[in-house]
């Protein structure tokens, strides 16, 4: 039973898959001759956008982030909550427990993509990547979360649905639950829960 809920944003809160995918590869296409499938773009979803550039072997990485995410506002109209979360969310916040992100989007990309959808009123605390030297996998962010919260890792838990999401719980010393429905290799990452549904997080609040 925990008394602090922190979530991942994308492929957790909001579907983006696809508006991050699809405009990756249109960045990639257009603008660096390189033609990558979506499938083999995967790696990105759940990592900063300036850490999955590097690894695509981009240099000018300022640069191309900012293309990025011009592109991604062609995509926008893909982007959605995902079913039940809002009311999880609520429900969550009638049982007086501590919620907030802990994301890989940097705090504009916070602003443009996660802000309109209306879910940030019932999650105070947010740590984005721009807040932190080190990123997901790292600890670092889960670690800034407690220290700006006050919350104590034994009784946080954290729902992501990437291996990132896992290890940087792992080495935070947070329990980590794994959003099914967002989740692209369920078998493939370790979790002391896995919820199919938002609702299900539900049986976890322990009462203060």
């Amino acid at each position: 039973m925990y008394t602090s809920f922190i979530f991942d944003i994308d492929g957790t809160l909001i579907n983006t898959e696809q508006a991050v995918l699809g405009s990756l590869q249109k960045l990639l296409k257009n603008n660096y001759n390189q033609d990558i499938s979506q499938t083999d773009l995967e790696f990105v979803l759940g990592i900063p956008g300036a850490v999955s550039l590097r690894q695509l072997g981009i240099n000018d990485i300022d640069h191309a982030n900012k293309g990025w995410n011009d592109l991604m506002r062609d995509y926008h109209h893909t982007i959605h909550v995902f079913e039940g979360i809002q009311q999880m969310i609520v429900d969550l916040k009638q049982h007086s427990v501590t919620t907030g992100v802990v994301t890989s989007k940097t705090n504009q990309e916070f602003l443009d993509d996660f802000v309109p959808f209306g879910l940030v009123r019932d999650l105070p605390y947010v740590v984005c990547a721009d807040d932190t030297k080190q990123h997901k996998p790292h600890p670092e962010p889960l670690l800034a979360f407690l220290e700006i919260s006050g919350a104590q890792a034994e009784s946080s838990i954290y729902i992501g649905d990437t291996i990132y999401d896992y290890e940087c719980a792992r080495d935070a010393g947070v329990d980590f639950g794994l959003a099914l429905w967002g989740c692209k290799q369920p078998d493939a990452i370790p979790a002391k829960h896995k919820f199919k549904h938002p609702h299900d997080i539900l049986s976890l609040v322990m009462l203060k």
